[in-house]
């Protein structure tokens, strides 16, 4: 998986490249930890590149809601995929994201 970061002030865009599976999750978690500072205030994650999402990419994902929220934050997860659509409704986490 390959992972780019757009940074501009107190946002950042992350730009998803590949499969999100259980290997590729370690080095999103990694990069995650380093973007989800405290002065972070808007967070999009354009996945329109990743075809598939293990549920540890998930935990990721609610994890950086999570942060995002205690912020006071945004997270916006843009141009996911029907597949990967698919596990974020079946998991009912669609009902808690924003999603463009």
């Amino acid at each position: 998986m390959k992972i780019e970061k757009i940074v501009e002030g107190n946002k950042t865009e992350v730009l998803l490249d590949g499969r999100l599976d259980t290997n590729a999750a370690a080095e999103f978690a990694k990069e995650m930890e380093t973007i989800l500072t405290p002065d972070l205030k808007e967070l999009v994650i354009d996945m329109q590149n990743c075809g598939y999402m293990a549920s540890s990419g998930l935990r990721i994902v609610v994890n950086a809601q999570k942060t995002m929220d205690a912020n006071q934050g945004t997270l916006v997860l843009r141009n996911v995929p029907g597949d990967v659509m698919e596990v974020f409704d079946m998991t009912g986490l669609a009902d808690l994201l924003t999603f463009e």
